[in-house]
């Protein structure tokens, strides 16, 4: 007795009409059900040379999944996005739609397990709605088949107002494909353009080995619709694939594994007929389908570091090519393109390091729009970004993420030293009480302005465009100011330099010392040394000239090999702001 996995209804197993057919791989089941594991199968192979010889040895079961390097090429000179096309054998099983939910979850573990490709796959054609029961094997007779004459008077017969939801393919049998000109070119490069056009948006394609279409007037293909010919036989409702795993391609059922056995034995009708059909395909994957390393590995020399990685600023991807990589940069840029479309637009890549005052850099547009401005969401706020003309490091967010979330109170007056188009500042300002930007850069000042107004922040943002040592000096000298509590200086190349300005802050405030608030400094740098926290911890020593006991260390991210970025947090000493001032301020 079957184990009683599926119950499926009596509409659902079709029987098979034996029709061989010329050119056509046909396996046609016929599995007794004498026990689970006794089976007979009939085959019969009708193959031409073409398919035969175009076949690729079987690959090794250790070598699992798809691959450029396993795959075979479109037969022909193929150049362009069709290069990366591959094709893999497959086998799978034809079986009726109804039950191909219930047959998938019992075949759990045997199906096709490809990342994007799903294992249940619906030819084009076969979408049910024909119109025309199969007769029985053994009543079957040549007599008995509807020719496509009969097939006709019975739409005209059965046609009523209900119309094509009755027959859901009498609109494609009834209005035939539009007839080519002859002796018209076809426009756009012939044949093998049409090809690249058609593949250019697929993900990949499954076909049945023998089952493309035959070549028949265009006046019986508008009569009974393109699905009468270049099939088995008619069936009474639509099929679907299951496509098993790559180690079942080009076997036989008695090869199957006993799971897979027990299974279709128990879906075989009483006279011993089967609904299921076992087929060989190719599985044709495409450009579209392959990801960037994959296609980056295979037109790149061998030996070359393939980029992995890039920095996301908007819709603009920001590369940091290797001097190997530049004569491929146009390549690497395209296939990053395509390959994360539609969020990326531009792909630039930095042509040399920031050696300015602004902090900008130099970029060069690879592919994609010839334009560097772009909107940056962060944090759930907007910030407007010119690239060639203002800095924005999106690897930063989290650390700026942690300043306004576990440092920041809600009480507090932020200064901004080095605030650029003002990601620090705009995010600060939605939860403290006040805040002040500064930057040298007349034109990320700009973009800040924008920013603001953007975010709806205008009420508790100051904006200023000064020098930073007279930015500070201005606002401890100014009396209609609010008491500055957290200083952040994210200049991490230089921002250890500014801290001397802080020595004699407020020594035009020696009568206010009880009630003089110090404010907590969040100081940005750079450190190649063994320890980087000690030797950062030295040079804010050196520049304040007196020694911070209690400095906290946060290592931010490591930005090359051997050199970090730190983040110093510690509150400005009271002999220090009220030591002589070493600085005096133009």
């Amino acid at each position: 007795m079957a184990p009683p996995l599926l119950d499926l209804p009596s509409h659902c197993l079709l029987p098979r009409l034996r029709r061989p057919t010329s050119g056509r791989l046909l396996l046609h089941l016929r599995l007794k059900p004498l026990s689970s594991s006794s089976y007979t199968t009939t085959t019969t192979t009708t193959t031409s040379s073409s398919t035969s010889s175009s076949r690729a040895p079987q690959v090794p079961p250790s070598l699992h999944g798809p691959s450029l390097r396993r795959g075979r090429r479109l037969p022909g000179e193929t150049d362009g996005l069709l290069s990366f096309a591959r094709i893999f054998d497959l086998a799978a099983l034809r079986v009726p739609a109804a039950a191909c939910a219930p047959l998938e979850r019992r075949l759990r573990g045997h199906l096709l397990n490809w990342p994007r490709v799903r294992n249940v796959v619906r030819q084009p054609g076969d979408d049910g709605g024909l119109l025309f029961p199969v007769p029985h094997p053994s009543l079957a007779t040549p007599s008995s088949l509807p020719t496509a004459v009969a097939r006709r008077e019975k739409l005209a017969r059965e046609f009523n107002a209900r119309g094509f939801v009755q027959f859901p393919n009498l609109a494609k049998m009834s209005r035939p494909p539009a007839r080519k000109r002859k002796g018209k070119k076809d426009e756009g490069g012939g044949e093998a353009a049409a090809t690249a056009r058609d593949t250019k948006d697929k993900v990949y394609v499954v076909e049945v080995i023998g089952e493309r279409k035959e070549e028949h007037g265009d006046e019986w293909m508008g009569l009974v619709g393109e699905e009468g010919f270049g099939r088995i036989t008619w069936r009474g409702g639509p099929t679907r694939l299951l496509l098993l795993d790559e180690n079942y391609a080009n076997k036989r059922v008695d090869d199957l594994p006993e799971a897979v056995k027990v299974v279709l034995d128990h879906e075989t009708n009483k006279d011993g007929s089967s609904s299921y059909e076992l087929v060989q395909c190719q599985l044709t994957l495409f450009y579209n389908y392959w990801p960037m390393n994959e296609i980056l590995e295979e037109i790149l020399p061998e030996g070359i570091i393939v980029p992995t990685g890039f920095e996301t600023v908007g819709h603009i991807a920001h590369l940091n090519l290797r001097d190997d990589h530049l004569p491929y940069k146009k390549l690497i840029a395209q296939v990053v393109l395509d390959k994360n479309k539609p969020k990326i637009q531009t792909v630039v890549n930095k042509i040399d390091a920031i050696q300015n005052d602004y902090r900008t850099m130099q970029l060069e547009v690879l592919a994609g729009i010839d334009s560097l401005v772009t909107t940056v969401i962060e944090s759930g706020l907007r910030f407007q970004v010119d690239l060639s003309t203002v800095y924005w490091n999106s690897r930063l967010s989290t650390e700026r993420q942690r300043l306004v979330d576990h440092v920041f109170k809600n009480s507090d007056v932020v200064c901004d030293v080095f605030s650029g188009v003002g990601p620090i500042a705009i995010s600060a300002a939605r939860k403290v009480k006040y805040v002040y930007a500064n930057d040298l850069n007349p034109t990320a000042v700009e973009y800040l302005e924008r920013n603001i107004v953007l975010n709806k922040l205008e009420r508790k943002i100051e904006v200023f465009n000064m020098d930073a040592r007279r930015f500070i000096s201005s606002i401890y000298s100014s009396q209609h100011v609010h008491p500055v509590t957290q200083v952040v200086m994210n200049l991490p190349n230089d921002a250890a330099e500014f801290l001397d300005v802080f020595r004699g802050i407020s020594w035009n405030h020696q009568l206010a010392v009880p009630s003089c608030v110090m404010p907590n400094i969040h100081v940005y740098g750079f450190s190649k040394a063994e320890d980087p926290e000690y030797d950062f911890h030295e040079r804010i020593n050196l520049t304040l000239g007196e020694n911070v006991s209690d400095v906290e260390m946060h290592r931010v991210r490591l930005v090359a090999p051997g050199k970090w970025m730190l983040c110093a947090s510690f509150t400005l000493p009271v002999s220090v702001a009220f030591a002589k001032p070493n600085y005096i301020a133009c």
